[in-house]
């Protein structure tokens, strides 16, 4: 394995180097300056760390582009997690410096289960034998690139999801029900963005292009049951988590069940298994790891893509900690009324959190059922 870290400090590379060899005995790490331009043509790492103030996420699109099979990290310094989300399209794990050796292992080894899993055979045959995939969500992707600059208007945002009246209508009855409404009517989309703020109107146009009627969908999916409880999991989840998590994460609960739009895909999982691969071995596969195979094929973010396929099980993370994957886990199963995976709590630190979130749910589902 071959691990490339490009960036200011040649220390963190013999850092790493040394303190590596206790996980991996077959590996080289090499550092490259981050004046030194890189001959992408040429690189064959397996792994590419990058910094985010040298350049990094430059590196890492053009890596994407060039060599998609890298695993991408993005190196950020304590506080830079809000100008890390623009990064989050090229990189597939983001670790906080000083780097530590365990983590990174734990993260290349997590984007690699993540792609056996939905680089799985059946998988593959499964969505291939659909006629009609349900189409990327055109206006959301194209508010997320509007809203990376940070000169942007809140009457420009407002004037290019004008131009889709159906999708403007519908993010306004969303914005004026109860689940959201302040109370005052709001009849024109510059004032529903005002009020709304540029996180909440993301979700809300996802959920509008994501959950919107189109030819050829499954018989007996109830698209406002699923529209109801896929908000209320995107505002729970999101409230798990601080800063840019918070974003990731909303919208991962948002698409948790984005699966069951697709035809033949089951409701449904085999118990007590921890096997990644279980459900895809016994034949059809299940709605989460279909689910992710869609958002992967729409080019969402892999942290987004990995808790919805790992939403139901999420020991399957090899990353220590509470990220995205846990907080997804906790809203969906909470929302949906299924098993909590507590000892998976118990090992990451917060298990004791677990009835104030329970009670959180509650409220959101009495705000919903009042909408």
């Amino acid at each position: 394995m071959l691990i490339v870290i490009t960036g200011e400090d040649a220390s963190q590379a013999d850092m790493l180097r040394a303190e590596l060899a206790d996980f991996v005995s077959d590996l080289r790490v090499e550092w490259v300056p981050s004046t030194k331009a890189v001959d992408l043509s040429t690189l064959t790492a397996d792994v590419v760390v990058a910094d985010l103030g040298s350049h990094g996420s430059q590196v890492l699109a053009a890596l994407r582009d060039h060599h998609p099979d890298a695993v991408r990290i993005l190196l950020l310094e304590p506080g830079q997690g809000g100008d890390a989300m623009h990064a989050l399209d090229s990189a597939h794990r983001v670790l906080q410096k000083p780097l530590d050796a365990g983590e990174l292992i734990d993260a290349v080894e997590s984007v690699v289960d993540l792609r056996s899993l939905l680089d799985n055979e059946e998988l593959k045959r499964s969505i291939g034998l659909i006629d009609s995939l349900p189409p990327a969500p055109r206006m959301y992707i194209e508010l997320v690139q509007l809203m990376r600059d940070p000169d942007v208007s809140m009457a420009e945002i407002a004037y290019v999801l004008s131009q889709d009246p159906a999708l403007a209508a519908k993010v306004l009855r969303l914005c004026n029900s109860a689940f959201f409404s302040a109370g005052r009517e709001i009849t024109d989309i510059r004032s529903a963005v005002t009020r709304l703020g540029l996180g909440m109107l993301r979700q809300m146009v996802l959920a509008s292009e994501t959950f919107g009627r189109s030819a050829g969908e499954p018989s007996g999916v109830d698209r406002e049951a699923m529209q109801e409880r896929a908000l209320a999991t995107s505002q729970l989840a999101g409230k798990l988590l601080a800063g840019p998590s918070s974003e990731l994460a909303a919208t991962a609960g948002l698409l948790a069940e984005v699966g069951l739009l697709l035809p033949g895909i089951e409701d449904s999982a085999l118990p007590g298994s921890d096997d990644p691969l279980t459900e895809i071995k016994a034949g059809s596969p299940g709605y989460a790891e279909a689910g992710a195979y869609l958002l992967g094929l729409w080019g969402l973010p892999t942290p987004i893509v990995e808790a919805v396929a790992h939403q139901s099980r999420p020991r399957r993370m090899r990353s220590g900690g509470f990220w995205v994957t846990g907080a997804v886990h906790v809203a969906s199963a909470l929302v949906r009324g299924t098993t909590v995976d507590e000892s998976y709590l118990h090992s990451v630190g917060v298990l004791g959190k677990l009835p104030q979130w329970r009670e959180m749910a509650e409220r959101i589902g009495q705000n919903l059922r009042a909408a």
